[in-house]
């Protein structure tokens, strides 16, 4: 790349970061948001990013019983090539990755088939990490999200609801997956009945996402993905196997989801980021 295309390449990452923070400001201005508060227009000084996406390394990934088998291979070589590149092999929900609607209900978009604002949502966090260390097989209620919402204000319309399990700091070993000795794994989800209300109450909308730091927005045991199938209607997501909950805050943020868009695809390995008003 020569030097000129360098200098556009960047200038040009600059213009549409600075759109996004635009969008953010004037989101969060429309939605009340305090970050605005001084009435000056929002800058990207006024948000720090967080990346919410684990590295996608086969070393440390665990992948999902059944899933295909993660590997990269180096191709070529600067010494020996005059480049550098790897071949990668995966499932399109391996690591961190968002789910299409199309993943579990075959009449619903597919990854290619979404909207660029379906990747861009306001964003809450729910801490349920007390109850997910008591019980692996919690669910979210109704009433775990009301009470959320007493002490937080309203989820905002269309948002990304994650949910903060804990299960983040157990990546890359064995107790990620939390197998019994009859090996079934047990990891804490939301209730259908919360997915429900989220849905009803346009709380989720007709875009909007469930997010975790687990494999799925539903508890492991339910092997018939009651909640992903409710969740994949309209052109809502999954985000899936977030890290860095800790610093994303309970509400103001909003994240921005990322990846390879493929033909009729289910979904993708993710970079979520984030965007955090500086309070």
């Amino acid at each position: 790349m020569t030097a000129e295309r360098m200098e556009w390449s960047s200038v040009r990452r600059r213009s549409m970061l600075a759109g996004v923070v635009s969008a953010v400001g004037g989101a969060v201005a429309a939605g009340g948001g305090s970050a605005r508060a001084s009435g000056r227009p929002l800058g990207l000084g006024d948000y720090r990013l967080v990346n919410l996406a684990h590295v996608n390394d086969p070393d440390r990934t665990n992948v999902y019983p059944g899933d295909p088998e993660f590997t990269l291979t180096t191709v070529t070589t600067v010494p020996e090539h005059g480049f550098y590149l790897q071949y990668v092999s995966q499932g399109e929900h391996t690591g961190t990755h968002w789910g299409a609607p199309a993943h579990f209900n075959a009449d619903q978009p597919h990854a290619d088939e979404l909207d660029p604002e379906d990747l861009f949502l306001p964003a809450v966090r729910v801490d349920v990490r007390e109850r997910a260390a008591r019980d692996a097989d919690y669910e979210v209620t109704v009433q775990d999200l009301q009470r959320w919402e007493k002490r937080h204000g309203r989820i905002p319309r269309e948002a990304a609801v994650v949910l903060w399990t804990g299960w983040q700091d157990r990546w890359g070993t064995p107790a990620f997956y939390n197998f019994d000795e009859h090996g079934q794994m047990h990891q804490p989800g939301f209730s259908p009945a919360a997915v429900e209300w989220l849905v009803s109450t346009g709380r989720l909308g007709r875009r909007g996402a469930l997010g975790t730091d687990t494999f799925s927005p539903e508890r492991a045991l339910d092997a018939e993905y009651r909640v992903s199938k409710l969740l994949y209607r309209e052109h809502r997501i999954s985000l899936e196997i977030l890290t860095n909950l800790d610093q994303l805050p309970e509400q103001g943020a909003h994240v921005l989801v990322g990846g390879v868009v493929n033909r009729r695809g289910s979904g993708s390995p993710a970079s979520v980021y984030a965007f955090v008003p500086r309070r």
